[in-house]
């Protein structure tokens, strides 16, 4: 058994082996994952959490190294998460991501921690929110969220985030992607990257009509910036990080921040109770309870809706 309150302090003084520590208690959903978020609650609230994503190959890994370099010249900690797509065979990973961000290994002032999405889907792992807490409680001042390749369904880094960067490259089909919405609707800022290639300038061009389409903006609301970017070779980054202050800014004014982390709040409670009600719901297999209200629902004498709620019922009471 690990002890949490030494890992906690450990990790609040910027030692990198304890937040380690206290992820892979996370990612192992150990049984002291409960005592680790008890004790981080109190120490977590204060991080800038960025989103990024975007199609394969649109340069993520290169542009989330270049902003954490940004950062560090302010002089503000960085937790970065990277998370990788799990092997459906062997369930491992490449975790790729670290290896490109090489450069900043040696800095104590980065935390890079990659993770593998053990085939959850959205583009995220299922233990994301909880390692952004740990990072957050770490005393990163900013956490950078870096997606798996996503299409337009897997969308999920939104609502965890609270700024979401959507990543294109020219040359990619993304304007094509763009006129099925689903990615595309959720980015605060649009970064079109790789813009030394042809077609950059008609990538953005395109990306702003696609945007001005379906546009319902009022008065004072937020109009998603644009930004071109060589990410390989930190152009353009200085403007990126503007742009997600300037975005940060206009949420603290209007509240809106504070409303995207009261919902992330809710939707990870409703998470942790849901995956408690499955897991009492599968050890229910070969109970009674269950047999007897599936011969029931084959007799005709229950329907399927009556016999769930009969079912949560049950284990609500219980």
């Amino acid at each position: 058994m690990q002890d949490v309150a030494s890992l906690v302090t450990q990790a609040r003084e910027g030692r990198p082996r304890a937040v380690a520590r206290l992820i892979s208690l996370v990612e192992g959903a150990s049984p002291q994952l409960r005592e680790v978020m008890a004790a981080l609650a109190p120490l977590a609230g204060n991080a800038y959490v960025v989103g990024l994503t975007g199609s394969p190959g649109v340069g993520k890994s290169t542009c989330t190294s270049a902003l954490v370099t940004a950062y560090r010249r302010q002089g503000k900690r960085v937790g970065v998460l990277a998370v990788d797509p799990s092997s459906p065979f062997s369930g491992g990973a490449l975790l790729g991501d670290r290896v490109r961000m090489s450069d900043h290994a040696s800095d104590p002032g980065v935390y890079i921690r990659s993770m593998a999405t053990r085939g959850h889907l959205g583009g995220l792992a299922w233990a994301a929110p909880q390692a952004i807490r740990v990072l957050d409680a770490a005393g990163c001042d900013v956490v950078l969220v870096e997606t798996v390749g996503v299409g337009q369904s897997e969308v999920e880094i939104a609502s965890q985030a609270d700024t979401s960067v959507v990543l294109l490259a020219p040359g990619m089909g993304d304007g094509i992607q763009a006129a099925k919405a689903g990615i595309l609707e959720i980015g605060d800022v649009y970064v079109v990257n790789k813009a030394d290639r042809d077609g950059a300038d008609a990538t953005a061009r395109e990306l702003n009509h696609m945007l001005g389409l379906g546009e319902s903006r009022g008065p004072g609301d937020w109009r998603p910036p644009i930004v071109k970017t060589v990410a390989a070779r930190e152009e353009g980054i200085d403007e990126v990080v503007e742009a997600l202050e300037k975005h940060r800014a206009w949420m603290e004014e209007r509240g809106v921040l504070a409303e995207r982390r009261l919902a992330r709040a809710s939707r990870e409670v409703e998470t942790i109770a849901v995956t408690a009600l499955r897991e009492r719901i599968a050890d229910l297999h070969g109970d009674r309870r269950l047999s007897a209200l599936a011969e029931r629902i084959v007799a005709g004498a229950l329907d399927p809706y009556r016999a769930a709620d009969s079912l949560v019922e049950g284990l609500t009471e219980g």
